[in-house]
């Protein structure tokens, strides 16, 4: 099986992922699940940075993340690939939309 996880910082505003691991120290790690953000958890990305702002099924969390402390994600699909918001299907260029 081929590791798909990238760090948490590479998503773009938006983007939807699955959180795959939390790499750190225990006491930060244990912060990070009590906010509800651990392995197999769906994320979207709302404010990348760092800190950076992330939307979760129980609302919005922001930290800072850095060398000691770091989240592995698996993305979705790249920004362009993301339906609109709408819930509408992307017009392919074949006739009308």
């Amino acid at each position: 099986m081929i590791d798909k996880s990238v760090p948490l910082n590479t998503l773009h505003a938006g983007q939807s992922a699955l959180v795959s691991r939390i790499t750190g120290q225990p006491d930060d790690v244990h912060r990070l699940e009590e906010f509800g953000l651990r392995g197999g958890t769906r994320i979207q990305m709302f404010s990348p940075g760092n800190p950076c702002i992330l939307r979760m099924a129980a609302g919005k969390v922001c930290f800072r993340t850095d060398d000691l402390l770091r989240v592995f994600v698996e993305p979705d699909a790249s920004p362009s690939d993301v339906l609109p918001s709408d819930g509408r299907e992307r017009a392919s260029g074949n006739g009308p939309a």
